[in-house]
């Protein structure tokens, strides 16, 4: 499965926010649109995709399984729940959200029980997000790397996270960044904005094809119709090989995302 390379991402919005921004990236050519149970906001984004006139066949559904419904009949059922709200037959790919913490529900139920999920034609591709390379070693124990469609993973030029995209990419697992600006910290990086400035674009545009230009699928968020533009002309953007050399220098292990109940990480 070709995941887009550019997705909209839909933490933390909600209601009419969510609804004008998903309008105006439909209007702007996006067609991947990212979301989670955890977000509350699956019944919010199937309304607005309902509404936006585009046909459903031309649109890529993510949504993330909570840790919370992880035992077999919880993970699909919340799956089908997800569904209704999104107001579909399917999402085009469904991910565990976060491992388990602490093992509390085995890896080979969650990862059979989303397995099952595909096979019972709830979602057309499975994968995993925030999964180290042992994680990441055990679910292909489990599943087999072709049956991983991506490790949805934060990466932005802060946290480069360059061991485990490594093994991802050696055994042929797509990688998706999320946080791909760190809440906005790599915006105002001189060596960003000087690179920007090269290039007559926004610092957003470098981080996002700093990514992109590796192969990474971003889904970066935004409520603001010509931010919203602007990320989606990143693709378009060509840093040469300085550039990249330059950015690959600010790796500094700088991470966003570390909840409670995060993995030991790489």
């Amino acid at each position: 499965m070709n995941i887009p390379a550019i997705g909209l991402g839909t933490y933390r919005l909600k209601g009419e926010v969510l609804t004008t921004s998903v309008h105006n990236a439909l209007e702007l050519g996006y067609r991947a649109f990212d979301t989670a149970q955890i977000y509350d906001n699956e019944a919010d984004l199937g309304a607005a995709l309902a509404t936006g006139k585009v046909p459903r066949e031309q649109l890529f559904l993510t949504t993330k399984i909570w840790i919370s419904n992880f035992t077999h009949d919880a993970l699909l059922d919340s799956l089908r729940e997800s569904l209704r709200k999104l107001q579909t037959d399917h999402v085009d790919l469904a991910l565990i959200h976060w491992p388990s913490p602490n093992d509390q529900v085995p890896m080979t139920e969650y990862l059979g029980a989303l397995r099952e999920a595909k096979a019972l034609g709830l979602t057309k591709a499975i994968g995993v997000s925030n999964f180290t390379v042992d994680l990441t070693r055990q679910a292909i124990d489990i599943l087999g790397a072709d049956a991983i469609a991506t490790n949805q993973i934060e990466v932005h030029p802060y946290l480069q996270n360059r061991a485990l995209i490594a093994y991802l990419q050696e055994q042929g697992i797509a990688v998706t960044a999320f946080m791909s600006l760190a809440y906005g910290a790599v915006l105002k990086d001189p060596v960003i904005q000087a690179i920007a400035d090269k290039h007559q674009a926004t610092t957003a545009q470098v981080a996002l094809a700093w990514a992109l230009q590796q192969g990474y699928a971003v889904i970066p968020s935004s409520t603001r119709r010509e931010n919203l533009a602007g990320n989606l002309q990143a693709a378009q953007l060509r840093l040469d090989a300085d550039d990249m050399q330059r950015i690959a220098g600010l790796d500094r292990g700088q991470r966003v995302a570390n909840p409670e109940i995060a993995p030991a990480w790489d």
